[in-house]
Order: structure tokens, then sequence, then C-alpha cells
């Protein structure tokens, strides 16, 4: 399945509009509304429509998704989180198919709890007082600042430490840990050297039981250095076989945890890192 942005190609048009409607940032109903999506082989046409908090806004996203509905005769696919149920009433008068994920969600629960939910707009993202919000900024902080072997100053604090060759997915996945877990994840990059001497950075020994691979198709590799530095050696075929090669006999030999990045999304490779590193941290 494919997702395209708001400004589909006329060459691939998109077999059906998707909007995404919440009150707060959207995240929540985008997250979900991908993961069902992701069950159909069809290219989708997505909008986001964050910040719906008042009625005229509310018929605003209805005029939109009515005009999607009126240019592609089909009825566009509405994920909405809207809390306020005056405003949910609103979407629902849309020509759309209205998914509604809180309604779906809170009457439910409002009945199993014996108790009525607050209906309060961004409630959930009212957290800058809390201590896992303080949690995930100072993993971003720490992150950021042992990003690509920055720094070697406290890698004790980190809770995982990934290695790997150059562009074989460290960065994104350091970061993904961070902001969605509280995760300080140091990231730290196998260079041709350490092959020649055969060992880990001296840096990492005293942390190898933090350390968790990165591996990647070598040919998958090339591609990707060749967008950043094309035709050099660096991104050359045969380089990123013996890099490859050569980091992966490196975690075979140091008993070093590991995973190709290869085929696999963030969010993969980051529940794999989780559940290898046993980590009890959540995102909010």
């Amino acid at each position: 399945m494919n997702f395209s942005n708001a400004s589909s190609s006329p060459s691939e048009p998109a077999d059906r509009t998707v909007f995404f409607v919440s009150d707060g940032t959207g995240i929540t109903a985008e997250t979900f509304g991908h993961s069902v999506l992701t069950q159909f082989d069809l290219r989708f046409r997505q909008v986001r429509l964050p910040f719906v908090d008042s009625l005229d806004k509310a018929y605003e996203a209805v005029q939109k998704i009515n005009q999607a509905f009126d240019k592609d005769g089909k009825r566009p696919i509405v994920f909405s989180t809207l809390v306020k149920s005056e405003l949910s009433s609103v979407l629902r008068q849309s020509k759309g198919m209205h998914m509604d994920l809180i309604q779906t969600f809170v009457e439910p629960l409002e009945q199993e709890l014996e108790v009525k939910s607050s209906h309060t707009i961004g409630r959930s993202h009212n957290i800058s007082d809390s201590s896992e919000y303080n949690k995930r900024i100072d993993a971003i902080n720490y992150s950021l600042a042992h990003d690509d072997g920055q720094s070697n100053a406290n890698l004790a604090s980190a809770d995982v430490i990934l290695v790997g060759v150059s562009r074989s997915g460290k960065t994104p996945t350091s970061l993904y840990l961070a902001m969605q877990y509280g995760v300080k994840a140091a990231n730290y990059p196998l260079i041709p050297e350490d092959f020649e001497r055969g060992k880990l950075p001296s840096q990492l020994v005293p942390h190898k039981s933090k350390i968790f691979g990165l591996s990647i198709a070598a040919d998958r590799l090339s591609e990707v250095r060749n967008e950043r530095r094309p035709g050099s050696k660096y991104a050359s075929l045969e380089n990123c076989r013996y890099e490859v090669n050569e980091a992966e006999k490196m975690m075979h030999r140091e008993g070093i945890r590991w995973m190709s990045s290869t085929a696999k999304s963030i969010e993969e490779i980051a529940t794999m890192i989780l559940q290898e590193i046993k980590s009890d941290k959540r995102a909010y």
C-alpha cells in the first residue's frame, strides 16, 4: 500500500482520499489510520486537518471533505479524534465514511468503568509538567549529543548504544527511541579503522552489555550512500560489501546482538531493540 501526500501526482492517481481530523496535532488519528489502511493495497491521498477545536473549524472540515467527495466521486475515509461530541456531530454531516476513534472507545469505557470521561480537548497533550515528558526531553538531548560518536562522555548513562556502519539507520532509530519512549540512545559508527584493528573501539568496550548492532544489505547501503556522495568509493558496492561483512563479523565475534534494518521500518527496529534491552519505559 502506498500513501501519497495531499498533492498526489496525476500519473499515479490515488484510489481514495483519507482525512485525519483532530482537535490536537492529529498524530493519534494518523497513526491509527495508517495502521488500518496498510491492510489494503491501494493508494491514498492523505489530508491532515489538525486543531479542529471550534464549530467554525468543524464546518470548514466538512466543506473540505465534501469537496473531495465531489472531485473523486467516492466517499473519503475520515479518521477523527474529536473529543467534543458537538464537533464530532458536525463532522458526521459530511459525505465521508466517518471513523470516530474517540466515541468508539470512550463510550464503552464509560459504561465499563462507570465513570464519565472529561471530554477535555488536548488533555493527553498537557504533559509539560510531567516527569515522563521531561524524561523524553532529556533522552532527546542525550541522543543528539551522542549522535554518530560525537561524544564519549556519559556513555554509562545510555540505555542502549547502537553500532553499525555509516548510514545503516542508527541516527533515526536513536531519535525515535528517545522521542517515543524516553530511551537514552547513543550511536557509534563502525569504520574501516575498527575493522583493521579487528576489535571494538576502546570507548565502547566497558559498555558492551548495552550495545545493539544494526546492519543493512550492501546493495541498499550503496543506494543510500550514493544519494549522499554519488560515485564515491564510500558509496561503491564493493566498499559497502566489505564494511557490512566486516561489521557483521565483528558483531558475531564480540557477541553483540544485532539485526538488519534493510526491510524494516523505524518502528519495527525500535520495537525489537526495546524487547532486547527489556526496557520498561513508556511514551506517556
